[in-house]
């Protein structure tokens, strides 16, 4: 079995206990490939297996990184990984073996870390589920039969279940945050160009971002520490740091101006589980002494999303067109799943004036946003409207896609606006629902200012602990 209290630390516990020479990377390794074995087939987790490269990697040299000898896995979508395939949850969109790693990774590889392997994602990441036909859907450790969100679903669920501390995810609408308030987890949406992209589509409309999702906030912290620095070539550098983000989530956050609300895009009322856990984050923060009021964006959500539709399907059809040019001919008849053909085609459709004017009305959305966070510091929210849901009910195989466009925006109605601004938003486990499914909250800091968050963060870890809730699927 190897070493048995694998999954009682994050991953800067089991650096630590790697530097002292008490376990080695090797160890770690067989650690989280038992745990992945025994687990995986409940999950559908983890779609990529590279036990053999791993363990040679373990046995050699590695770099004298924060995260020295740590397991971590990899989302099949848009990271490159040398002599790996890619599927981007597609049956169109393969890649047999990529020929050098991405930026990112070659970072990921520079602080220590291990890859054992690729986490499951939806075909090119569009839902805020985690089910494709070409991988399958991934399950909750909390429950089986419930999402672990999306896109970065099978990193949440393989992070949560401690196959690994934390997994490389990413987050274009929602998905770091998404996942990690369905799996129990931190997930930070980082500002925008914080580290590098991993694809041209990453960077084209300038939503998505690359981090983690992870247990421990520190882990987080670190690991953007150790990634989260200009890339020489990158024509839009976010403003630097003032210090390590590592040592923000000891310090104290002082007394913050925290705006909350229960507002949502389509004036539909959050739950009642979801509208009580935001009250208990609303009294606990007045507990630590924080200017707490409720105010909402105020902004015009139909107005807004019509304008994010316009770019996203422009840019998604692009995207696919690169594919198309790539491999050299049309994704065939059930190459790619609802979701994706109907994006694909409706962006043909779209002219390029819709598309820019899309894009200027986005960039007024934005400065509107912006704007509210000159009277406050912070703004909280439900991560998501509910708890987790079942997969059966939020399927997009399966459900009309009408219907399922309905409950999926039911269900995500928060995260998406700070993809468009660019700003930093953070996912906490506070709560659990009364099925014992985790309740995350959002907390959204003003652009570039990840440190506020690091330090608020830090405080309602000690103050709010989650590290010892275990879901069913454990260790």
């Amino acid at each position: 079995m190897g070493f048995a209290e694998y999954a009682d630390y994050d991953g800067l516990g089991l650096a630590a206990l790697v530097s002292k020479g008490e376990v080695s990377p090797a160890e770690l390794i067989e650690a989280a490939i038992e745990r992945v074995e025994r687990h995986n087939p409940a999950l559908n987790a983890v779609v990529h297996k590279a036990y053999d490269e791993a363990r040679q990697v373990a046995a050699g040299p590695l770099p004298e990184g924060p995260f020295k000898g740590v397991p971590f896995l990899i989302k099949d979508l848009g990271a490159q990984v040398k002599g790996w395939p890619r599927s981007s949850g597609s049956h169109f969109a393969q890649v047999a073996s990529d020929e050098e790693d991405s930026e990112l990774v070659r970072r990921y590889r520079a602080c220590g870390v291990v890859l054992l392997g690729k986490t499951n994602t939806p075909e090119f990441g569009i839902p805020g589920v985690t089910n494709s036909e070409r991988l399958g859907a991934s399950g909750n450790p909390w429950n089986p039969e419930h999402i672990s969100g999306g896109s970065s679903g099978g990193s949440a669920a393989a992070t949560a279940a401690g196959m690994v501390p934390m997994a490389h995810a990413s987050d274009g609408l929602g998905s770091i945050r998404i996942p990690a308030a369905n799996c129990g987890l931190v997930g930070m949406k980082i500002t925008r160009d914080r580290t590098p992209i991993c694809e041209v589509t990453d960077g084209a409309i300038g939503f998505t971002v690359h981090h983690v999702v992870s247990r421990t906030v520190r882990d987080s912290a670190a690991m953007l520490d150790a990634t989260g620095y200009p890339q020489p070539d990158d024509p839009f550098e976010p403003p630097a740091k003032e210090g390590p983000y590592l040592e923000e989530v000891s310090r104290s956050p002082g007394k913050l101006r925290i705006a909350w609300s229960a507002e949502t895009p389509s004036g539909r009322p959050i739950s009642d589980e979801a509208l009580a856990a935001l009250h208990k984050t609303v009294d606990l923060l007045k507990a630590l002494g924080h200017d707490v009021f409720e105010r909402g964006l105020g902004i015009d959500y139909r107005a807004l999303y019509k304008a994010q539709a316009l770019v996203s399907a422009s840019n998604f059809s692009a995207n696919v067109q690169r594919w198309i040019e790539m491999l050299g001919r049309e994704p065939g008849e059930g190459e790619l799943g609802p979701l994706a053909r109907r994006g694909y085609e409706a962006g043909k459709r779209l002219t390029g004036q819709q598309a820019l004017w899309g894009w200027q009305q986005l960039l007024l959305f934005k400065r509107e946003i912006l704007s509210r966070f000159e009277s406050f510091d912070v703004y909280l929210c439900p991560t998501m409207s509910r708890p987790s849901p079942r997969i059966d009910w939020l399927n997009p195989l399966t459900v009309e896609l009408k219907d399922f466009d309905r409950r999926q925006a039911d269900t995500y109605a928060t995260t998406p606006p700070f993809n468009f601004t660019g700003q930093p938003s953070l996912s906490l486990p506070l709560w659990q629902s009364s099925d014992n499914l985790p309740l995350g909250m959002m907390f959204t800091g003003r652009f570039a200012d990840e440190a506020t968050l690091f330090r608020l963060a830090g405080q309602l870890e000690k103050e709010c602990p989650w590290k010892d809730r275990k879901p069913p699927i454990w260790n």
